[in-house]
């Protein structure tokens, strides 16, 4: 029986990544990869030479069987997504799944996460968090969901690029416009930020903005307020 490592990989800040972590990818007989360019440039920034397969979203279950091959022959292996920990919001669900119905062990190397480093510093302070992601892009769909999350009276957290931050918030503030909000952007990254305050505090300052950049996670409180 061999062993597949989940390994979590920086979400911007490469010295974000742990020393378990780098011994892990050291001794790994074969890394896959969603992107093989982007977890080649980490692995060459510390000095590790391995063996890469892609493993992306699209083609994850072919992937699974060659990683598990690998596994068949007494070899360890490691698993990287582009930034942050497998499996959220990322490829890593099928591989862990298929692996360990193969018979071999599946372990974390837990480390950066933009879920939990955005609920690190937004001081909300709520008990019960739902992690939902990317909402759909169509208006429709996007609108009806952050209506069942708001509804739901629970805290929940979304991803979103910078082309639909702005439709994400408008659409918010047309439900809730009071309610608290976090947003990091650029989270560990030279130009990081953090935005706190009501729905439409925040979508009135980053109007103010020419243009949106870099990548924004977004905390919605199940309360209108912050503690404070």
């Amino acid at each position: 029986m061999s062993t597949l490592y989940i390994v979590a990989s920086p979400i911007g800040n490469l010295r974000d990544i742990s020393l378990r972590a780098l011994d892990v990818l050291k001794a790994a007989a074969v890394v896959g990869c969603e992107d093989t360019r982007h977890s080649l440039k980490l692995l060459t920034h510390f000095g590790i030479k391995a063996k890469l397969i892609s493993c992306r979203a699209a083609n994850e279950k072919k992937a699974a069987e060659k990683l598990i091959c690998e596994l068949n022959t007494g070899h360890d292996a490691a698993y990287l997504s582009d930034a942050g920990s497998p499996g959220v919001s990322d490829p890593g669900a099928v591989l862990a799944r298929l692996v360990s119905e193969a018979g071999h062990d599946v372990v974390p190397v837990p480390g950066p996460s933009a879920f939990a480093s955005l609920l690190s510093v937004a001081g909300a302070g709520d008990k019960t968090i739902v992690f939902e992601g990317f909402l759909s892009p169509k208006s429709g769909r996007r609108r009806s969901r952050l209506k069942e999350l708001l509804d739901g009276g629970a805290a929940f957290v979304l991803y979103e690029s910078p082309f639909r931050i702005l439709k994400l918030l408008t659409d918010l503030s047309e439900f809730d416009g009071e309610r608290y909000i976090c947003i990091g952007r650029e989270m560990t990254k030279i130009h990081e930020e953090y935005l706190r305050g009501s729905v439409m505090d925040v979508l009135r300052e980053l109007e103010k903005r020419p243009e949106q950049k870099g990548e924004f996670s977004l905390l919605v409180s199940g309360r209108k307020h912050s503690l404070i």
